[in-house]
């Protein structure tokens, strides 16, 4: 893997609309996280698990933590809804178990209120008691597309 250069951050800002400080957050409380993240790298990156937990405990948003990991230059990775992977699903060559048609439904309407979001998939996996990959592989099973990574990711 490599750092998240210049070039990825171009890429990025073309798709993604982020200011530099998107919570308004201090100098203080972004130096915080900045330590906070360093404190939390990987082998030079910086687990979504790590990401929310930082904000959680600076008392922050999470894209704060995201936009400060891209301003330090560091990569997300170990998306808990499978993304980041070359083969875009979180269960390799095994195919995820279909859900209910129930659930199902209610990504389906997700989808179609454009409300398909990374923070929709964590809020259906709590209602129906179930992993947030679970419900990650039926929405590619279905053949679509989470948005809005709740640390700006994608």
């Amino acid at each position: 893997m490599r750092e998240f250069d210049e070039t990825d951050k171009e890429k990025k800002s073309g798709r993604i609309k982020l200011p530099p400080n998107p919570a308004g957050l201090s100098e203080e409380k972004l130096s915080e996280i900045r330590t906070r993240v360093a404190e939390s790298l990987e082998s030079g990156y910086l687990p979504c698990p790590a990401a929310w937990k930082i904000a959680r405990q600076s008392g922050v948003v999470r894209i704060a933590v995201g936009a400060v990991a891209d301003e330090m230059g560091k990569r997300v990775v170990d998306c808990q809804i499978g993304c980041f992977k070359v083969d875009k699903t979180p269960f390799g060559t095994q195919e995820p178990a279909r859900l209910s048609p129930e659930i199902s439904a209610e990504i389906l309407r997700l989808n179609e209120e454009n409300s398909l979001t990374c923070e929709a998939v964590f809020t259906v996996a709590k209602t129906y008691r179930l992993k947030p990959t679970d419900i990650a592989g039926e929405i590619n099973a279905l053949g679509l597309k989470v948005s809005a990574c709740q640390l700006g990711c994608f």
